[in-house]
């Protein structure tokens, strides 16, 4: 029997409502085919258009084994290549940003520019022809403020995430806004076990003392029913699209991704300990409404969100083996704001610094507990881990069509 055999038959076989069978969480050939299947053929957040700004701005990153570079171009076009030299295969980028007027590999300086094709290659010879050797490029997807790319040679139809989530996202013009903050963690565990933490707030109270200041533990909040029916979120979904900011629960028919915007706790306007903005200035101009609580994203498997009225956080989920997780963590503030004047760094990230790494001690724990050959799945709670089930169906799912070779989506072939 296959891994990709194994994996299907546990998958249809699994009782609903119970965590996954552990090779899921430990298995190294069981994590090569969530890559294969998941990370390789979906759509992915890289990151934000304001951190490529200007022409010749790029930044790298790397998805399972494939390096990838994203440059903005002269003709202020964003894009995705994978970053390998086509001479003998060295990653032409090298930084985790930069910025080049031209892409130079520094291993026999071949010389790219930044459309991708090949400007120049050092004594080639005269039949060598330069066009067909250009940066392989990769499919590259930006909208309001967020990068997406993904590295399968066909890729899936983007045009129905972007037109669900683009109204949540298009009033904060997160294009223009900045970087403040950067932090990249490596969790041991997992990938699905960092996002079943992440979906719910079960274990918020005796966890994340900094974080439950501001952040209600309601499963409403975090979960995927009851926000309809929960007097304080309906009645500020009706103040916020009152004001032009849409904010009602909306989830994707295969349940990828999802929008809604939240209040915080006690009338709190940003995550901070005092609950009070921490940029003097609001993240855009043309957001100004106080206590908008904060817009949750989400989109499987590699990115959840936080936009505030001051500022936003953004992560990045990225698997590194089966045991190990990156997070990337961004804080984005207003073009204008200056640091030191105003907003401080340390009021600004010290609750999700304090919430990541505590998070990345419990996905640890997590880990280490299911690495026991007495681990068994074991049930979730209805009532506060309602969007750990919804992940977990989700990853089943798309697993199920995928490996029984069921799914037939809108496909798209790599220019």
């Amino acid at each position: 029997m296959t891994v990709r055999t194994t994996m299907l038959s546990q998958l249809r076989n699994r009782r609903e409502g119970f965590s996954l069978p552990r090779g899921f969480y430990t298995d190294p050939e069981f994590h090569k085919v969530d890559l294969e299947t998941i990370y390789y053929k979906d759509w992915l957040f890289a990151g934000h258009d304001c951190e490529i700004a200007t022409p010749g701005q790029f930044f790298t990153f790397k998805i399972g084994d494939y390096p990838v570079v994203v440059v903005r171009g002269n003709d202020g076009a964003i894009r995705a290549f994978h970053n390998s030299c086509r001479h003998r295969g060295s990653r032409v980028c090298t930084t985790d940003h930069g910025k080049m007027r031209r892409l130079i590999c520094p291993y026999h300086q071949w010389v790219y520019n930044l459309d991708g094709t090949l400007f120049g290659a050092r004594h080639m010879g005269e039949d060598f022809d330069k066009s067909e050797f250009g940066l392989k490029p990769i499919h590259c997807e930006s909208f309001a403020g967020y990068i997406f790319v993904c590295v399968a040679d066909v890729a899936p139809d983007f045009e129905a995430f972007r037109a669900s989530t683009e109204p949540y996202l298009a009033p904060h013009l997160l294009k223009d806004v900045k970087v403040a903050f950067e932090s990249t963690i490596v969790e041991n565990g997992n990938w699905k076990l960092v996002w079943e933490n992440n979906r719910e707030c079960y274990h918020c109270a005796s966890n994340h003392p900094e974080l439950c200041r501001t952040y209600p533990e309601a499963p409403a909040s975090t979960g995927v029913s009851g926000g309809a029916d929960d007097p304080e979120i309906s009645a500020h979904w009706a103040r916020c699209e009152a004001v032009g900011l849409p904010s009602t629960f909306r989830i994707s028919a295969d349940g990828q991704y999802r929008s809604a915007r939240m209040p915080l706790l006690r009338d709190a306007e940003s995550y901070t300990m005092s609950g009070k903005r921490a940029v003097a200035l609001p993240l855009t101009d043309s957001v100004t409404e106080p206590k908008i609580g904060t817009m949750l994203l989400f989109h499987y498997p590699s990115t959840w969100n936080h936009v505030l009225g001051d500022s936003a956080v953004t992560f990045r989920v990225l698997p590194l083996s089966a045991t190990e997780t990156q997070v990337t963590t961004k804080w984005l503030v207003n073009a204008k704001a200056v640091e030191g004047v105003d907003y401080s760094v340390d009021e600004l990230t010290k609750v999700w610094i304090s919430t990541n790494d505590q998070d990345r001690q419990i996905v640890e724990e997590n880990q280490r507990g299911i690495l026991s050959p007495a681990y068994q799945p074991g049930p979730y709670s209805p009532e506060h881990e309602g969007g750990v089930m919804q992940f977990v169906e989700w990853y089943a799912n798309a697993m199920e069509r995928r490996l029984g070779g069921e799914e037939t989506p809108k496909l798209r072939s790599v220019a």
